[in-house]
């Protein structure tokens, strides 16, 4: 892609990235991306692992989607067992 692409923040600060450019940055759905801001512009990298130490509830979310990528189906079904029996716990947890 030669020519810059202009797009417009949606209401939640939200903006699409073209297929093409994601495919000239090999992204694709499920990838974690690193934002950063330096000198008043954003960039977007594709990073293959969260940084240790980073705990926010989204890098846990990215870190789990890349793991799950890269999981046997058997994993992936176990983890999906596990993840829901927890969350019935808490749901009953919380109607006490």
């Amino acid at each position: 892609m030669k020519k810059p692409v202009y797009k417009l923040l949606d209401e939640k600060g939200r903006v699409l990235i073209p297929k093409e450019l994601r495919q000239m940055a090999e992204m694709e759905y499920g990838d974690i991306v690193k934002l950063s801001v330096n000198g008043g512009k954003i960039s977007v990298s594709r990073v293959d692992i969260v940084e240790a130490g980073n705990q926010d509830p989204e890098a846990v979310e990215a870190y789990i989607n890349a793991a799950v990528k890269i999981m046997s189906h058997e994993k992936q079904v176990e983890l999906a067992a596990r993840i829901l029996k927890f969350a019935q716990q808490r749901e009953g947890e919380k109607s006490c």
